[in-house]
C-alpha cells in the first residue's frame, strides 16, 4: 500500500523530537473542537488537519494501537498517488512503528472512530528529499483519512512476552485484584492478563513460550479436549472476562476474607453501630453445618455491629456489607471461637477451627451520623457513647472503650455551633472523653496516643491535674523524663497535696537515679575506652624514648672507647 512507504515513526523517536514542541493532538485537546470544514495545525509540526466528517465518542487511539483506515494520497494539485478506496481494501497497521509516513501516525492519534479528516504533511513528515513513486522530492502531500476502527494493544509485562489486543471493551473500570476469584486457568499468562481486564472485556492474547509452557510444552488434557502443546510454542488465546467474584481482606491481616457472591444494593454499607438483620449458614472446614439463621424458615439474626454480640469475624464482615449482598466469609480461629470447644445449635465447634459463613444482609439501620442530629440529640448521643465507654473500660475492654470515647467526641466536636448555654456542658464532655481515652491508651501501651489526648485537654485547661498526671505517665514510659518532670511540677502547683501525683514523682525520681547511674556507667566505659586507646601510643612513645636514650648512651660509650684507643696508640 502506498501509505506504507516513506519516512515512518518509531515509538522510541516520539519523545524529545526537536521538530515537535508537544505531542500532536495536545493543542487540539486543549483548544475548542474543530467544526466540519475547519483546519488547524497540530502543534508546531507543520502538519495541518481539516475535519471532513465528525467521528463518534471521545476516544482516540494511541501509539502502539492497531488501527484500520481508508486513505487517499494526493499532491497539492490533486494528482492521486495511492489509495485504499480503489480496491476497497482498508489498511491495518500499528501506530508508531514506522509502517506509514510519520505525519499520518501523528495525525491519526487525534482522530475519533468514524472520523474523516484531510491531513496536509510537510516533507519532513511525508516522503522527504527522497520522494517516492508519484511524489517528487520535498513535496507537500495530502491524505484524506477515515479511521474505521482500532484495537488497543497492551504489552502486559513490558517485555513483549504477553501482548493483549482488546477486541471489545468491558464495563466500567472494575478489574479483578490478586485476591479476587476468576474461574479458569490455562497458564501463568492468563492470570497476568485477567488482572488487566474489565468485566465483559474480550481480548486476543499473543503469549510467548516463557509465559506459556516453555521448553517442556504440555501434554494433552483429554478431560477438557485440550490437545498437546509442543515445546517453545507461542500461544494465541481469545479470552472474555465474563465475571469475577470480589474477595476482600476484611481485617487487613488475611484472617477474615469476604467473597462477594451477589452484589448488594446502592453504595451504603452497614458500618459500626448499625442494627443489622442477616441470614446465614455456618460450616466447619469439613462441611459440617453447625448453625443456621434465617434459612429453612428459621428466624434471621438481628444484632448491633461492634458490640461483641457475635464472633468478631462475622461482626467485622457484616459492617462492610450492603443491603441484599450475599457473601462467603472465611474466618480464622482468632476471629471465630478461638481455642475453646463451643456448643452451637447443630454441632460442636472444635477448638482452633476455621469457619465458613454464607451470609445474606437482609436489612440494616445505620447509626445516625452527627450531621443528622440536632444539637440536643448530639449532646444526648455523646453522653450515651461516653457511658457505654465507661462500662467497657470497667470490664477491661479498653480498645472498644476508646472507640466509644472517640465517637462521643465526634458528636460534640468543636466545629459544631452549640449555643452559649450548651458550651459548658459540651466542653466538659470533650475533656472527660479525652481524659478517659488517654486512660485507655495507657492501658493499651499506646503512649503517644495518650500524650496526644492529654495535650488536647491542656489546650483548654492548662492546669488540668488528670491530664498532666496521665501525660507524665506516658512521658515516663517513653523515657522522656524531662517532660514528665515538668508535667508533675505543674500538677503539684495546681494540687500540692495530690497523693497520686506525689507517688508518681517518687517513681520519677527513682527512674532519674537509675538513668543517671546508666549514664555514668556509659560515660565511664566511654572514657575508659578512650583512655585505653590513648595509652597505647603513650606506651609506644615511652619505649621509643627509652630506646633512644639507650642508643645515645651506647654511642657515648663507643666514642669514649675510641678516644681511649687513640690515646693508647699514641703512647
Amino acid at each position: 500500500m502506498g501509505a506504507e512507504k516513506g519516512k515512518g515513526t518509531n515509538v522510541s523517536d516520539i519523545q524529545g523530537e526537536d521538530d515537535l514542541d508537544e505531542e500532536p493532538g495536545e493543542v487540539i485537546e486543549s483548544a475548542p473542537p474543530l467544526e466540519v470544514g475547519q483546519e488547524r495545525e497540530l502543534g508546531s509540526s507543520g502538519i495541518k488537519r481539516k475535519l471532513l466528517k465528525n467521528g463518534i465518542s471521545w476516544e482516540t487511539p494511541e501509539f502502539g494501537d492497531e488501527v484500520t483506515v481508508h486513505y487517499v494520497g494526493t499532491l497539492l494539485d490533486g494528482k492521486k498517488f495511492c489509495s485504499t478506496r480503489d480496491n476497497d481494501k482498508p489498511l491495518t497497521f500499528k501506530l508508531g512503528e514506522g509502517q506509514v509516513a510519520k505525519g499520518l501516525d501523528h495525525g491519526i492519534i487525534t482522530m475519533k472512530k468514524g472520523e474523516c479528516a484531510l491531513f496536509t504533511l510537510p516533507p519532513d513528515f511525508g516522503y522527504g528529499a527522497e520522494g517516492r513513486d508519484g511524489v517528487p522530492p520535498d513535496s507537500l502531500i495530502q491524505f484524506e483519512m477515515e479511521l474505521l476502527s482500532w484495537i488497543t494493544v497492551v504489552d502486559i509485562c513490558k517485555d513483549g512476552g504477553i501482548i493483549k489486543k482488546i477486541l471489545e471493551k468491558g464495563e466500567r473500570n472494575e478489574r479483578p485484584s490478586d485476591l479476587d476469584e476468576v474461574l479458569g486457568h490455562l497458564c501463568s499468562a492468563l492470570t497476568k492478563a485477567i488482572l488487566t481486564m474489565k468485566k465483559g472485556e474480550k481480548v486476543k492474547l499473543i503469549v510467548q513460550s516463557k509465559y506459556a509452557f516453555g521448553e517442556k510444552g504440555r501434554d494433552a488434557i483429554a478431560t477438557y479436549g485440550f490437545p498437546a502443546v509442543p515445546p517453545n510454542s507461542v500461544l494465541n488465546i481469545e479470552l472474555e472476562l465474563v465475571s469475577f467474584k470480589s474477595v476482600i481482606d476484611v481485617t487487613g491481616d488475611s484472617k477474615v476474607f469476604k467473597k462477594i457472591l451477589k452484589e448488594g444494593e446502592g453504595a451504603l454499607v452497614a458500618n459500626e453501630g448499625a442494627v443489622v438483620t442477616i441470614s446465614y449458614t455456618a460450616r466447619l472446614e469439613d462441611g459440617t453445618v453447625f448453625e443456621k439463621k434465617g434459612v429453612d424458615r428459621g428466624e434471621p439474626l438481628e444484632f448491633i455491629t461492634d458490640e461483641e454480640q457475635v464472633i468478631p469475624g462475622l461482626d467485622r464482615a457484616a459492617a462492610t456489607m450492603k443491603k441484599g449482598e450475599q457473601a462467603l466469609l472465611t474466618i480464622s480461629p482468632e476471629y471465630g471461637f478461638g481455642s475453646d470447644v463451643t456448643e452451637r445449635d447443630l454441632s460442636v465447634v472444635p477448638p482452633c477451627s476455621n469457619l465458613a459463613y454464607e451470609v445474606e444482609m437482609l436489612d440494616f439501620i445505620k447509626e445516625k451520623a452527627p450531621w443528622e442530629l440536632n444539637r440536643r440529640e448530639k449532646i444526648d448521643a455523646s453522653e450515651k457513647k461516653k457511658e457505654e465507654g465507661n462500662i467497657l473500660f470497667k470490664s477491661g475492654k479498653y480498645q472498644r472503650a476508646g472507640k466509644k470515647y472517640d465517637k462521643a467526641v465526634d458528636y460534640v466536636s468543636e466545629d459544631e455551633p452549640f449555643g452559649d448555654d450548651e458550651q459548658k456542658l459540651v466542653k466538659a464532655l470533650r475533656i472527660s472523653c479525652w481524659l478517659n481515652g488517654a486512660a485507655c491508651s495507657l492501658k493499651l501501651n499506646d503512649f503517644q496516643g495518650a500524650i496526644k489526648l492529654c495535650s488536647k485537654v491542656l489546650e483548654f485547661e492548662f492546669h488540668n491535674v488528670k491530664a498532666l498526671y496521665r501525660r507524665a505517665q506516658a512521658y515516663m514510659e517513653t523515657s522522656d523524663l524531662v517532660s514528665a518532670e515538668l508535667d508533675i511540677k505543674k500538677a503539684l502547683e495546681a494540687d500540692p497535696q495530690n497523693r497520686e501525683v506525689k507517688l508518681l514523682q517518687k517513681t520519677l525520681r527513682q527512674l532519674q537515679v537509675e538513668s543517671n547511674k546508666r549514664n555514668a556507667k556509659l560515660f565511664t566505659n566511654m572514657f575508659s575506652r578512650m583512655s585505653k586507646d590513648s595509652s597505647v601510643p603513650m606506651k609506644k612513645l615511652k619505649v621509643e624514648k627509652a630506646e633512644h636514650e639507650k642508643s645515645e648512651e651506647v654511642l657515648a660509650m663507643e666514642m669514649e672507647c675510641a678516644a681511649d684507643s687513640s690515646a693508647i696508640g699514641t703512647i
